[in-house]
């Protein structure tokens, strides 16, 4: 594609900038990150080698070797794919001439986002290739990896794993290639984002005890790595290209850094948590590169700091003195070269808490990734608790914004309903309650608990998190931005006035979604890869969370987005979505054959009557849980209905006041002039 035309503000800053020379030595420096990082992992594995006398399976000298380099320059490229694109889509100044086309600065770090995506798909190749010889145990060259290679890439989790990040780069790939809207760069964004995803699932965290805390902490580890680090090396190269544009992208960036550094810390701690047996653990060979990188993170937190306190108002006092912003962010981007190679050596290491004997503690508690609950009862299920970090972290994320947003609402004078904030919070905790409490703690261990916790997703928490207005509630506080660049708030009104969600909100695409996803989901595949992955588990819970949200939004929504059908068809839509569900629920309980048994009778429990049994259960749990919910939705939709004719007969009473009734005289005379027109026909 060709490159956007600059505006004149940002032809100014390129004339302004081309006197501010980048010295050369930044370039340089850069370059020599990877070289550092790729002797760090290899460090890494010779100390933990060394001192813990763990020995990993040796495919041979080329796959020991070149795995490590082509880790440290997937991750290098990932980390500076994702902040160019974050950066283009969140931070940088667009343009007004010709709508929704990115302007030449988001153009350029697409462009260079090319690059460093086609490097990208290019390590990540490599990274499969010779992580499936490692995996066998083999040299490249066998012939045991020619004739196994295709079967791992598609068959093993592992393979499959790697081979769909591969395809998302890909795809974001082409997109940019093909593409100047902003609103494809975004979407090339979130695939980026995506891409890392499927990485957390294949190092120690997947096949560890506590799997699922252990997959989303390694998660959220690496996009806030990627996006703390690659934002910051798209900032050095993107600097002389901005003016006097660096010290608002600059402060946009601080706040990524700021949450990226805190997701960093927490997953962090979770993950040697995880891995080390003791505090004494730290002082051995894993132990001590785990306390090497923490000493490097604290340093990288105290130079951020150092950045937003002085540093910024540097460069918002003389925006084209960048040498200060440029020698800091160069030794932050070597530490966090430093960080990367470490962390690279580390997942190449065997941990002090070994992962190949979890199966031997207990079959059950390896296949779920806990200690297998004790057999259910009413008290356990309120009382039970097994943390799920990722769930929990976005409960009181939600709650915490939700919150300070209506304090800045009341603290400049404008008024927000209280019942919004309880049901807001009440959505949270429930939230909480199903993915911490007892329907986590017993989602996998019987059919009817299982189907407890969907219908709490699907049912009980959607409504209330749609009666908080969280839409309406962030459009009043969130700012405005005024270089046509596109914020929280503009991506916000973009996508809740878009063609896409549109669609999804039609009242039969969300009844749909919402209720024809429950036969897709347990009559196919679908419900035993939920319980057998922690990936299947998080998709359905996203899945079912979003459906809900949709399907009660279109019911009972009070946030701003597409037209919305009338409050009769709205409760035609409810009674017809109840009916389908006690339908559901009777197809269930009349059911003969035990849906995912395999995964029933790999928990030991191989009556295959009393599964039955309990399924029909759950069918009986399908049908009668939508019910408080429904009465709950129906109260608020005739409520709403009441107040829309309340304030339709309003606005007519306010017009006829104006017009002194002239829509009534009008009304009467044309009744008076038809009856003259009969009467004169009947004479």
């Amino acid at each position: 594609m060709h490159p956007p035309h600059q505006t004149s503000d940002e032809t100014r800053f390129e004339s302004r900038i081309l006197t501010v020379r980048a010295p050369t030595v930044i370039p340089v420096v850069l370059a020599l990150c990877v070289p550092l990082a790729v002797a760090l992992s290899l460090l890494a594995m010779i100390v933990t080698d060394a001192f813990s006398g763990l020995v990993l399976i040796d495919p041979g000298d080329l796959v020991t070797h070149v795995l490590p380099i082509a880790r440290v320059v997937h991750d290098g490229a990932a980390a500076v794919t994702i902040g160019l694109l974050v950066l283009a889509t969140f931070a940088l100044p667009g343009q007004s001439i010709v709508p929704g086309r990115a302007s030449y600065s988001q153009w350029r770090a697409a462009r260079w986002a090319v690059w460093s995506a086609s490097v990208w798909a290019a390590a990540g190749l490599a990274v499969l290739v010779f992580t499936t010889a490692n995996a066998l145990g083999v040299p490249v060259s066998s012939s045991l990896f020619a004739t196994q290679f295709f079967y791992v890439a598609t068959e093993l989790d592992l393979g499959r794993t790697l081979l769909l990040s591969v395809g998302c780069v890909v795809t974001l790939l082409v997109i940019l290639l093909v593409t100047t809207r902003v609103s494809w760069i975004a979407t090339a964004t979130v695939l980026s984002i995506l891409a890392l995803l499927p990485l957390a699932l294949s190092g120690h965290a997947a096949g560890s005890d506590e799997h699922g805390n252990a997959v989303n902490s390694m998660a959220i580890h690496l996009v806030g790595v990627t996006v703390w680090v690659g934002g910051l090396v798209a900032l050095l190269v993107m600097r002389k290209h901005l003016g006097t544009a660096l010290p608002v992208v600059v402060a946009r960036y601080s706040v990524f850094a700021g949450w990226a550094f805190l997701g960093v810390v927490v997953s962090g701690a979770v993950n040697a948590g995880l891995r080390l047996a003791s505090p004494a653990d730290l002082l051995h060979g894993y132990g001590l590169l785990v306390l090497s990188k923490s000493v490097i993170l604290v340093l990288l937190g105290v130079a951020g700091y150092w950045h937003r306190k002085r540093i910024l108002p540097r460069l918002v006092r003389a925006p084209s003195d960048t040498r200060a912003f440029a020698r800091l962010a160069v030794v932050e981007v070597v530490l966090m070269a430093a960080a990367i190679g470490l962390s690279v050596g580390l997942s190449r290491s065997a941990p002090p808490v070994s992962q190949a004997s979890i199966a031997s503690l207990d079959v059950r508690r390896a296949l779920i990734g806990f200690p297998f609950p004790e057999p259910m009862n009413l008290f356990r299920m309120l009382t039970s608790v097994h943390v799920d970090m990722l769930f929990l972290s976005i409960a009181v994320l939600l709650a915490c914004f939700y919150i300070a947003g209506v304090v800045r609402l009341r603290r400049r004078g404008d008024f927000w309903p209280w019942n919004r904030t309880v049901a807001w919070v009440a959505g949270c905790l429930t939230l909480i309650y199903f993915t911490s409490g007892g329907p986590g703690v017993y989602g996998a261990a019987s059919f009817s608990t299982h189907m407890l916790l969907h219908m709490g997703l699907m049912m009980f928490i959607p409504p209330l998190l749609v009666l908080g207005g969280p839409v309406l509630l962030a459009l009043r506080v969130l700012p405005k931005r005024h270089d046509d660049s596109r914020g929280p708030r503009e991506w916000i009104l973009i996508i809740v006035h878009s063609r896409y969600l549109r669609l999804l909100s039609h009242p039969v695409v969300a009844g749909v979604l919402f209720a024809g996803s429950l036969v897709a989901f347990y009559y196919t595949g679908w419900f035993e890869y939920s319980l057998r992955t922690h990936a299947g588990h998080v998709l359905m819970c996203v899945h079912f969370l979003a459906s809900g949200y949709v399907f009660f939004w279109v019911l009972i929504g009070i946030d701003p987005g597409p037209k919305r059908p009338s409050h009769p068809l709205r409760l035609i839509l409810l009674i017809a979505t109840l009916a389908f569900h006690a339908f559901f629920g009777l197809s269930i309980m009349s059911g003969t054959e035990v849906l995912a048994i395999d995964w029933w009778h790999a928990l030991q429990f191989t009556d295959d009557a009393a599964l039955l049994a309990d399924q029909r259960i759950g069918g009986g749990v399908a049908w009668g849980a939508g019910e408080f919910p429904t009465v709950l939705a129906a109260l608020v939709l005739m409520r709403q209905w009441l107040a829309s004719d309340e304030r339709l007969a309003r606005r007519l009473d306010r017009k006829a006041d104006q017009n002194g009734d002239a829509d009534l005289r009008s009304y009467n005379d044309n009744l008076a002039a038809l009856n003259r027109r009969d009467n004169g026909a009947h004479s």
